[in-house]
């Protein structure tokens, strides 16, 4: 294989979760990888060593097939597996592979409560569309390249200096995968920890409700604040990261950080859960079991189909901060 081109539209931490398919393939066999993807996640293949070419569209994908057409690949790993690939696929017309995306069984374990999910991690399901090519998995985990101008220096925000500090991802796409605000807030204040609060634009107003509820001063609200890369800086320095089911949650296991991701609506079972291989004891699940409505989605609601929020709102917080203090002590 001279020429390789992987596909992967979006979103952060789907894209993030192929970074070990993307490593494997450059050092396993030493092929010139290409990316597709979409203009706005562009900046996160841009300092991946591994990656020769990125190829990227804003709204159509006519913007980009002639340039692809140009290329001459020898195969297509599609990562992504929607109609947009598959029309990739068919226009270039060269071998290719993709992966098991476990839909049908993803249907009944929303709908009917059955369980046919495969017992494996999305990123060893990604490994599927490498397997003809003689490429495994080498076990190292998640990457994450941080450009060196959005190093973060901390000597710029005292509290980040006295000690050791977490970070805590409040976002989310959806409203059902959201820790509420109240019960973020009841975590800090029995932490007493320096915490950095993450998340884009449209958390700060959530970000300062959590203030306004905490006793705890050492509060900083870097929501909106920070571009992508300078959140991913401030993980690589925390000693702990409590994460909603999001982006973040994914950078944070490329670093091989301590992580406690809380579950809502959807459940860990789906394959997307913190990966790291090896360190496994460094990862948290924070779920509500049990409750027969859950999973209501495999992506997730604006508001909790049966109104009550049972999944977010009986999160156990006494459970969350002992095993805080406990990855905290490692």
């Amino acid at each position: 294989m001279k020429k390789i081109l992987i596909i992967r539209f979006s979103s952060i931490g789907d894209i993030v979760l192929t970074t070990p398919v993307i490593r494997a393939l450059k050092t396993q066999i030493n092929c010139e990888l290409h990316i597709l993807t979409k203009e706005k996640y562009r900046m996160l293949f841009a300092a991946n060593p591994y990656i020769d070419k990125i190829h990227s569209f804003r709204e159509k994908l006519s913007e980009v097939i002639p340039k692809l057409r140009e290329e001459d690949f020898d195969f297509i790993v599609d990562l992504h597996k929607n109609l947009r690939s598959f029309q990739i696929k068919r226009v270039l017309r060269v071998p290719s592979a993709s992966f098991s995306k476990a839909n049908p069984e993803k249907w009944l374990m929303v709908n009917m409560k059955i369980n046919r999910l495969p017992r494996e991690h999305i990123v060893d399901r990604y490994f599927q569309a490498v397997q003809s090519l003689g490429v495994k998995n080498d076990g190292k985990g998640l990457d994450y390249f941080i450009p060196e101008k959005d190093f973060v220096d901390l000597n710029e925000y005292p509290l980040l200096r006295k000690k050791p500090f977490l970070t805590f991802a409040i976002g989310g796409r959806h409203f059902t995968k959201i820790f509420p605000a109240q019960k973020a807030a009841a975590i800090i204040d029995k932490l007493q920890q320096p915490v950095v609060l993450l998340g884009g634009k449209e958390d700060s107003e959530a970000a300062g409700h959590i203030r306004e509820l905490c006793t705890h001063d050492g509060i900083m609200n870097a929501c909106g604040q920070l571009n992508l890369h300078q959140s991913a800086s401030l993980i690589r320095h925390s000693a702990l990261v409590i994460t909603n089911d999001t982006g973040l949650m994914h950078i944070a296991a490329a670093f091989k950080k301590p992580v406690i991701s809380i579950w809502g609506n959807t459940i860990p079972e789906f394959g997307m859960y913190p990966y790291e291989p090896g360190e496994e004891y460094k990862v948290v699940l924070a779920q509500v079991k049990d409750l027969k409505c859950r999973p209501c989605s495999k992506i997730g609601y604006n508001k909790c189909p049966k109104g009550h929020f049972q999944c977010m709102m009986n999160q156990d917080e006494d459970f969350i901060v002992r095993e805080a203090k406990r990855l905290l002590a490692l």
